[in-house]
């Protein structure tokens, strides 16, 4: 069938809609009905319809105070189709693989979900202890584990105050930061140091260590771990095998966005 045959099957509303999505990124986190309308080139009367509905659709938020939009995490549901269907797991699979072989630890990929980090890939090994053997699609808080500290700590200052503002600070263990300036000071360092320790702060006996994974605009898109009971590991080991395994990894993963 020719292409202009084709194009008749074309949904303008549809391709409007998916437009409006893709104007969102890390140098426009929020838009105006304004500014949305004059990316399109058009007045303001057109771009509401589709901003209702996805608002309504719960892919967008409005601020009723700036009336400003932005992206939900229900947008991360379109990634996550792919992502388990195709490429970022299984192009991931042999550096995590390498990451276990190397360090005797399970190795997972995860992202954040509001105040939960989403594991989306992993290479585990054959330890029974119930964190390691955490699936793809396991939901951990992100105050208590190493991926998530990472992901929160290398948020821009704004979003990551409005992202602490949401979270409750269960307690897990006796080493779950729960008050939030030791969090919010435990974040500085992480991003000094460019790497977190969770240290039995989720679960006792649980060791891990996660670096951040960056896209190609040197902004934070995931991040990569491992975890291992304490009793495995030691001092000299963290320093000298496991944080340059994982430091590795993190590069690794982040050439895939360039």
């Amino acid at each position: 069938m020719p292409k202009t045959e084709k194009d008749r099957y074309l949904s303008n509303s549809l391709i409007r809609g998916l437009e409006i999505l893709k104007m969102f990124d890390a140098s426009h986190s929020t838009l105006s009905l304004a500014e949305i309308a004059s990316k399109m080139g058009v007045s303001r009367t057109v771009p509401f319809r589709f901003l209702y509905t996805l608002q309504h659709l719960g892919y967008l938020f409005q601020d009723e105070t700036t009336k400003r939009y932005q992206l939900t995490p229900k947008v991360m549901e379109l990634g996550f189709a792919f992502l388990n269907t195709m490429h970022l797991p299984e192009l991931a699979r042999p550096y995590l693989e390498k990451l276990r072989d190397q360090t005797g630890a399970s190795a997972h990929i995860g992202i954040l979900d509001g105040v939960e980090v989403v594991y989306i890939a992993r290479a585990a090994t054959s330890t029974s202890f119930s964190t390691l053997n955490v699936m793809i699609g396991s939901r951990l808080p992100a105050h208590a584990t190493s991926m998530g500290k990472v992901l929160l700590a290398f948020l821009p200052e704004d979003k990551r105050a409005a992202m602490l503002e949401k979270i409750e600070l269960q307690s897990f263990t006796n080493q779950t930061k729960t008050m939030m300036k030791d969090l919010s000071k435990q974040l500085d360092e992480i991003r000094r140091i460019g790497y977190a320790v969770s240290n039995e702060e989720f679960e006792i006996g649980i060791y891990s260590v996660a670096f951040p994974i960056f896209d190609r605009d040197g902004v934070i898109m995931a991040a990569v771990n491992i975890a291992s009971p304490t009793s495995m590991i030691n001092e000299d080991m963290i320093d000298s095998q496991i944080i340059p395994a994982v430091r590795e990894a993190a590069i690794a993963l982040s050439g895939y966005s360039k």
